[in-house]
């Protein structure tokens, strides 16, 4: 493996010097080909270009950042665009509180998040649990907020050509590459009413000076420290729904942000750039108290904990970025090396002690994800049309070093597992390498089409292929319609995919009826699965887009996904094997036949006055469905409503008043473990529909300072995690906040 990773990296390094070698001649002629006053009758955009047109698309830009400030992470304001939302990794409510970006219902695992363009995979490293658990609080906080020019969100089948891991969307953080001298100093604070909730600091660091005439730097700092939420918390709330003292699920973790990066840009000719990056992270939590099952048990480790750091992620990420423009078209390429170093408390892997620290020595888990990507954009014609020709290539290498995770042993032989873990290599390996063709071809002066395949193949998995085809009718100067399909896909992760990961239940959590129920008769175990498939999603969308180019703007668009192959933990024995007392059933991470996600989403703009804008989105889920279990794939609401305004008082003064109103959330109904009917009917519970409303007022100085200031939560609408059905996180109360930026 190390070996074809080489080979790709070396190909791509060679592509990257083409990309840069070419420059030279292709500058001269391009300034002896294209003259200064040439006009073009029509003017065609890219593939790309056209898709990030799509329904499926929303845009949040630097200054929407300002008027809608996040306290800490950007999942807070990219949850209030169409079709998203935030949740755990599974639906069984464990880790609920670690709630990470959901794109219409496909689960945080498959939004694909992306910096500049480049893959952020930190998050791999985390171990998953049997039902997908991780504990983990994303890849979206790796970017202060002061360093964003704008975050795309991208769902349905326009994510399709980014590859795997974006089958229900992508965000793709563009951050700012400033090109004069100039600096910037933000602070922030944020502080709730409730004493038992933890308060946010935030400092950001930002210079740009040009060192040369073609040499560009920038350099960004970044420290933020958000508190844990009290070790009792949710105790009142588990209490008077019946619950013991021993039974209260943990609030929300604290977490403490130190990111430097530096950006140096050369432009050796109009036209050319190359971009050198460094970056270097380190995210460690604050521990509240989680221990992934909410009935842990709350030993004097435990309790000891609370307020430290239980785990720590370390991310580097060192990149060369070339960008072309020539005389017959555009070039983007990159490479990327990210390597990861997961260092924290290890936890249990077996039953009701899953992910329950157990020891107060750290280990480490370290990932590296080698990744690269050439593209070239080919304006010209076809049968007598206007085409823009879009080709590209990329791969992902990723090897993980684990000796924490597979530590459980087996008393017994399970075929393809190796029982002692003294003897199991922690080191897995995956490379996927894809290939992609799109084409936007303007039909006539209506109607756009932008057809494409992608080809992927798997060392672990084989080959996947993924056509889409996305179009768009104009209706008249206001009116359009859009629709598109795509295939998409995930790959298994090296957790699933490695036959030395494994769980064992300790008794109670296997299916079906027992022959032998001695002293380990009920004993199963979990192990991983190379014969996985990747997970495969057929996007569907269709809807009208208006703009009167006045300032009313409205999209209303119909989704439909067809899930395949999900991955999940085996609720189907695959054998037996004998553990010299009882015959003990083993499975392993399988592929279940079918999913199904649909729902409607809507956004409305509108200028009142040059000076008031109000815009509103909503999101309905007509249904998210495992077919083999009937369950929801995201606990998420029925409906979610974002909607704000934005009144400009005066030039240098906007009051932005916003509310969003989340449906039911309804709870699964089969029991994660067991796949047995829930009859527990506080396990069925629901979370009812509830809104949050938010005030914030932004001041602008002639000076270049901004100050900003605001309430979140308005109405105190506080809701606690019970653990009970769908009441798997807090929902903090009211807060306050006030930031000042100063760019001189």
């Amino acid at each position: 493996m190390a070996t074809s990773s080489s080979r790709l990296a070396s190909g791509t390094a060679l592509s990257l010097l083409m990309s840069v070698g070419i420059f030279t001649g292709v500058a001269v002629a391009q300034e002896a080909s294209v003259d200064d006053e040439t006009t073009l009758d029509t003017i065609v955009i890219s593939a790309e270009q056209q898709t990030k047109q799509s329904l499926g698309v929303s845009n949040i830009t630097a200054g929407d950042l300002e008027r809608t400030p996040v306290v800490n992470d950007i999942s807070e304001i990219v949850r209030k665009m169409p079709g998203v939302n935030l949740t755990g990794n599974t639906t069984t409510g464990q880790r609920g509180n670690n709630r990470q970006i959901d794109i219409r219902g496909m689960g945080p695992e498959n939004t694909l998040i992306l910096i500049d363009g480049k893959p952020v995979l930190s998050r791999n490293s985390v171990r998953m649990g049997r039902m997908g658990e991780r504990d983990t609080r994303g890849d979206s906080n790796w970017i202060a907020p002061e360093l964003i020019e704008r975050i795309e969100v991208i769902r349905g089948p326009a994510a399709a050509r980014y590859g795997s891991g974006a089958a229900g969307g992508v965000v793709n953080i563009i951050t700012k590459r400033p090109e004069t001298a100039m600096g910037q100093v933000s602070v922030r604070y944020n502080a709730p009413q409730h004493s038992d909730e933890g308060d946010t600091k935030r400092v950001n660091l930002m210079y740009a000076l040009p060192l040369t005439q073609n040499l560009h730097a920038r350099f960004n700092a970044n420290w933020n420290k958000t508190e844990p939420d009290a070790f009792d918390i949710n105790a009142d709330a588990v209490l008077e729904e019946g619950g013991t003292a021993t039974n209260v699920p943990a609030g929300r973790e604290g977490v403490e942000n130190k990111d430097f990066s530096a950006l140096l840009t050369w432009e050796p000719v109009d036209g050319q750039s190359l971009d050198f990056e460094f970056g270097f992270s380190r995210q460690g939590n604050l521990y509240s108290g989680d221990c992934q099952l909410s009935n842990c048990s709350e030993t004097e480790l435990i309790e000891n904990l609370y307020g430290k750091e239980t785990n720590k992620m370390y991310r580097q990420n060192f990149g060369v970025t070339h960008r072309g423009d020539y005389a017959f078209g555009e070039s983007f390429s990159y490479l990327q090396l990210e390597r990861t170093r997961n260092t924290r408390l290890p936890e249990g892997s077996a039953g009701r002690v899953e992910g329950q620290i157990n020891t107060d020595e750290f280990k480490t888990i370290k990932l590296d994800t080698l990744s690269g990507k050439s593209e070239w954009i080919l304006p010209g014609n076809i049968g007598g049309k206007h085409l823009s020709l879009t080709l590209g290539a990329d791969f992902r290498y990723e090897k993980m070093d684990d000796s924490v995770s597979n530590t459980q042993s087996i008393t017994g032989t399970i075929p393809g597992t190796i029982s002692d873990p003294a003897d199991r290599d922690p080191k897995t390996e995956q490379t996927v390498v894809g290939v992609y063709a799109e084409g936007n071809i303007v039909w006539n002066e209506s109607l756009t089409l932008t057809p494409a395949l992608r080809l992927d193949h798997g060392d672990t998995f084989g080959d996947n292929v993924s056509p889409s085809l996305n179009a768009t009718y104009q209706l008249n100067d206001s009116w359009q319609m859009k629709a598109g399909i795509a295939r998409a896909f995930k790959a298994p992760n090296l957790y699933q995919l490695n036959p030395n990961y494994v769980y064992t239940s300790m008794g109670n959590g296997c299916t079906g009826e027992y022959t032998n129920v001695g002293a380990t008769g009920r004993q199963c175990y979990v192990v991983g699965n190379p014969d996985l498939k990747p997970e495969t999603s057929v996007n569907t969308e269709i809807g009208v887009a208006y703009d009167s180019l006045n300032g009313t703007t409205g999209t209303l668009t119909a989704f439909h996904n067809d899930f395949r192959n999900y991955i999940m933990g085996g609720i189907t024995p695959v054998g037996t094997f004998n553990n010299g007392t009882d015959d003990l059933r083993y499975y392993k991470w399988e592929n279940i036949p079918r999913a199904k996600i649909s729902g409607l989403e809507a956004s409305f703009t509108h200028d009142f006055r040059e000076d008031v804008r109000f815009a509103v989105n909503a999101t309905y889920m007509i249904q998210s469905k495992n077919e083999t279990t009937g369950d929801p794939l995201s606990l998420i609401p029925k409906y979610t409503i974002n909607a704000s305004v934005d009144w400009m008082v005066t030039e240098q003064f906007t009051v932005t008043p916003s509310a969003s109103f989340y449906g039911k959330t309804k709870a699964r109904t089969y029991s994660w473990n067991t796949d047995e009917e829930i009859t527990d009917t506080t396990d069925l519970e629901p979370r009812d529909p509830y809104a949050i409303a938010n005030i914030n007022l932004k001041y602008d100085f002639a000076n270049g300072a901004t100050l900003i200031g605001g309430i979140t939560n308005l109405f105190d609408e506080r809701l606690e995690r019970t653990g009970n059905g769908a009441n798997t996180y807090n929902e903090p109360g009211r807060a306050f906040y006030i930031g000042l930026t100063k760019t001189f």
